[in-house]
């Protein structure tokens, strides 16, 4: 398990606050760790450092020598026109085989490898990305919000490959279930320092405070030890006989220290205001369709929400979750059909852009003092401020120095400030910490009138929704199961199509009792022997390909006709040699995707 990046006394300010304070972590190249910390802990700033990207204050960042860093690139590395197989072939510098099977572990058609990359939707520009970072064969992966904005079966996707990825990772995400399936183990950033926890992020928050109530008796006996010494040395040091006992018993009593016990550190808390329960139908529809005045995104929407219920709209980045909420909400006229509310309905709203539609120059107090509901006191606005972590001095801020998180409580501070029976919100746990995600979660649980939402995170969707609307090839329709069974439907259609290209005509036979107890050390070493086989394989294919492609330049230069035979013959060989190897490198991976 060797260490290929290291963070040794690391120390970071910002201004007044102390995002690394002597912290350490070593990475190892085989551990999958998941980076948790709160907003404006400094999770991103470290993973800044760690790439080269930002200096530290002080102390030093170790990186090994046979590092291969990898992380995928938040700005545009495309160019104009350039298509998909262009991009990942100048990338890389691989071969178009071999681009274009890694672009089947992403589940790129054929056509779509040869669009242009700019004319696709974000998720499958992000899909290009990750194909481009796996043909780089790095062995650390430092990915920071990996999962923002990307649909379910992308998220899906990339947690195949994270899954199959031989080396190690350091992931930043509120996604607590994308954590849960990818990670072995939890680093956690608070108040300057890093500590590292064996266990994926379910295992840390639920003995976060075992944790500290085992330091809690730790301390109550060393205190009750410490008590007993000081009593003793206070009798016995004026005498002669037992001063030497004492003065050991002294000693004792300098070793004794007690641990040190973070508190917690403040936690949102949402509580959306009381609202009289009520029945039937809160909105349906008829013969709606959807969409813009050049393009119909669905047509013959018929769903019905019912008071009370929380409905989770889900499907495809593209497919049109966000135009189906922003035709509810009244931001855009339906094409055609109608959309009704019940009587009495007040709808609140919560949207994507909202972080960019802030009134810059007001404070949070001000924001609040504008969006709370008639005739609530200065003191109820401060009390929801504070309970979304706006208290003391920060209330004043101005909107234009909020963080993206800050930013995303306000707004829904906002919203806690009015009564409303419906809520539409359109990913509220963007920008949201784990622990936000979990109590925003928690309070629309209690809320007692519908939600209709979507969400990019599982466990928020898998805590919140009651009901299931899909957007999907055009239409908008009821789903008629749970979260939870549209879940296993798209893994279930992700993991087919997956296998599909590599699956055999018949089944293996199950193995009998005795046959099940299977020599693990031998398997594990057998399947290290054909990974080398196969890079061996890969860096041979690389090698020649480009001794071809050197050969093809020479022979279009040429003039005399006995070179030119010469190179003809070299290029005649390479080619049959090069798809000796291909075929090759075809068996070791259809044998290790079998093992």
């Amino acid at each position: 398990m060797p260490v290929v990046l290291q963070l040794i006394d690391a120390h970071k300010r910002y201004g007044g606050q102390a995002l690394l304070d002597g912290a350490s972590c070593a990475l190892a190249d085989d551990q999958k760790v998941g980076l948790i910390g709160r907003n404006g802990a400094g999770k991103s700033t470290l993973c800044r450092m760690l790439l080269g990207e930002e200096e530290l204050d002080k102390g030093e960042v170790v990186r090994g020598r046979n590092l291969r860093l990898g992380y995928v690139r938040q700005y545009d590395p495309f160019k104009d026109n350039e298509t998909v197989r262009d991009f990942l072939m100048r990338d890389s510098g691989q071969p178009d085989w071999r681009c274009g099977e890694v672009a089947w572990q992403f589940q790129f058609p054929d056509a779509m490898l040869d669009r242009p990359v700019r004319e696709l939707s974000g998720g499958w520009q992000t899909r290009t990305k990750l194909a481009a970072l796996l043909l780089q064969d790095p062995n650390m992966l430092i990915l920071d919000e990996p999962t923002n904005f990307l649909d379910l079966r992308t998220q899906m996707l990339l947690e195949w490959f994270l899954r199959d990825f031989r080396a190690g990772c350091l992931i930043v995400s509120h996604d607590r279930e994308f954590l849960k399936r990818t990670c072995s183990h939890t680093l956690e950033l608070s108040r300057g320092q890093l500590t590292m926890y064996p266990g994926n992020v379910d295992a840390y928050l639920a003995n976060l405070e075992e944790r500290r109530e085992h330091d809690r008796r730790v301390n109550a006996t060393t205190l009750t030890k410490r008590r007993q010494l000081e009593t003793f040395i206070a009798k016995n040091r004026a005498k002669a006989s037992t001063a030497s006992q004492a003065k050991s018993k002294a000693k004792q009593l300098e070793r004794l220290q007690m641990i040190h016990i973070e508190g917690p550190e403040s936690t949102v808390r949402f509580r959306f205001p009381d609202i009289e329960p009520r029945q039937g139908p809160a909105a349906r529809t008829q013969h709606l369709a959807i969409g813009y005045p050049d393009h119909t995104v669905a047509r013959d929407v018929h769903v019905e929400i019912d008071h009370g219920t929380r409905v989770g709209v889900v499907g495809d980045n593209g497919q049109g979750k966000t135009t189906f909420l922003r035709t509810i909400c009244g931001s855009l006229p339906p094409i055609s059909g109608e959309f009704t509310w019940g009587y009495g309905c007040q709808v609140g709203v919560y949207a994507q852009h909202v972080y960019t539609t802030l009134p810059e120059a007001k404070t949070v107090l001000e924001y609040l003092e504008y969006h709370a509901a008639p005739l609530t006191t200065t003191q109820q606005i401060k009390d929801v401020a504070g309970s979304l972590l706006f208290s003391g001095e920060l209330i004043e801020k101005r909107i234009r120095v909020l963080s993206g998180g800050e930013r995303a409580r306000l707004v829904l501070a906002g919203l806690l400030l009015q009564k409303h029976n419906v809520l539409v919100l359109d990913e509220p746990g963007n920008h949201l910490d784990v622990e936000s995600v979990e109590a925003l979660a928690e309070a629309l649980c209690g809320y007692e009138g519908a939600v209709v939402f979507t969400s990019h995170d599982r466990h928020f969707m898998h805590r919140v929704a009651t009901h299931v609307i899909e957007v999907r090839a055009g239409r908008v329709a009821s789903y008629p199961g749970s979260y939870d069974e549209y879940v296993y439907r798209v893994q279930s259609e992700i993991d087919s199509g997956l296998r599909a290209p590599h699956g055999t005509a018949t089944s293996p036979s199950l193995p009998t009792n005795g046959e099940q107890v299977v020599d693990r050390k031998a398997r594990a070493r057998a399947d290290r022997d054909a990974q080398k086989k196969l890079k061996a394989v890969e860096r041979k294919i690389v090698r020649l390909d480009e001794e071809k492609r050197g050969v093809s330049e020479r022979l279009l230069a040429v003039t005399e006709s006995a070179e030119a035979q010469r190179l003809h013959t070299q290029l005649a060989d390479l080619t049959a040699e090069l798809a000796e190897l291909e075929e090759e490198w075809l068996e070791l991976s259809a044998e290790l995707e079998s093992a």
